[in-house]
């Protein structure tokens, strides 16, 4: 026991000198304070303080945080809005400047968070205030990048940066969301009927093209067809004539009665009559009587003709 009393203060000088070094850990600054003044800064790592005098007033985080938060907004036109959004944030920078800022602003991280939550709800429902029901969910966009606007002039007061804000969900009221659904039901029911309509209308303009289209090709084919029919009535007219002519000079030269000529085609046109009648029913007179008949005529057309 005398040996420790004579050593006391050899237990004290070690006490002393294990308190002039602290540890701060990766990610994290410490914060000095000497007499409840701040003094200065520790970086991650093994520093050296001044044993009893110098305090570690608070280990600053600086890496990135996130707060959930759930709020309501009122539109222009009295439609309630409510938001589901993440929000995500740092320390500034590593500067002492800002570590001090952070440190000395706010009591706890509880009033931080109070303050922060509350800035970025007031910014939202300042933009949700102007726009209407319809208008918010497509300007989510627009939202973002408004709050991170404006409130990254708050945070940097503080000594924080706003990294990220994402707006998760946006609902409304369940008759507004009811009332919303029948719109675009009605919609795409619309827009359906639309499309059937423009479908049913290219196809009966198709198919009236097609008909048309079809009339043309017929009446054109029709039109060749008859033309092509009188050319081969013109040509088979012409040849008979021709045929005739030829007949009659060499019956004349050979001293014969060119009536036999006449004779000869009225027996090949009851041939004809007979055999492409296909059972219609053809009323000739056969006798004798009736030919002579038929062949004055025919002479009578002929010498009428000759005489024009």
């Amino acid at each position: 026991m005398d040996y420790l009393k004579d050593y006391w203060w050899v237990v004290l000088l070690v006490l002393a000198l294990l308190g002039c070094f602290v540890t701060i850990n990766q990610g994290f600054i410490g914060v000095v304070t000497m007499f409840g003044k701040y003094r200065r800064i520790m970086r991650p790592g093994l520093n050296f303080k001044i044993p009893f005098l110098e305090q570690i007033f608070k280990k600053v985080s600086i890496q990135n945080r996130s707060v959930e938060l759930e709020f309501q907004a009122v539109t222009v036109d009295q439609a309630n809005v409510y938001f589901k959004s993440m929000l995500l944030y740092s320390v500034q920078n590593e500067q002492e400047e800002t570590i001090q800022k952070v440190a000395f602003k706010f009591i706890s991280d509880k009033d931080l968070m109070q303050a922060l939550i509350r800035t970025v709800e007031g910014s939202i429902r300042a933009f949700v205030s102007t726009k209407r029901q319809a208008e918010v969910l497509n300007v989510r966009r627009d939202i973002v990048e408004n709050v991170k606007e404006q409130v990254d002039v708050a945070l940097e007061g503080w000594g924080y940066h706003l990294q990220d804000l994402q707006i998760n969900d946006i609902t409304f009221d369940e008759a507004i969301i009811t009332s919303m659904s029948k719109v675009v039901a009605s919609n795409n029911l619309k827009a359906a009927a639309e499309n059937e309509g423009q479908a049913l209308l290219i196809t009966k303009t198709k198919a009236a093209e097609a008909e048309g289209n079809a009339i043309k090709i017929a009446a054109e084919a029709e039109r060749l067809a008859a033309q092509l029919r009188g050319q081969g009535v013109a040509l088979f007219r012409e040849e008979v004539a021709k045929g005739m002519s030829q007949a009659a000079t060499e019956m004349k030269q050979a001293n014969l009665d060119t009536n036999v000529i006449l004779f000869s085609m009225w027996v090949e046109a009851i041939k004809n009559f007979a055999e492409y009648g296909k059972g219609n029913v053809i009323f000739l007179d056969g006798g004798s009587d009736g030919m002579e008949k038929t062949m004055k005529q025919i002479m009578a057309m002929q010498q009428l003709e000759s005489k024009k």
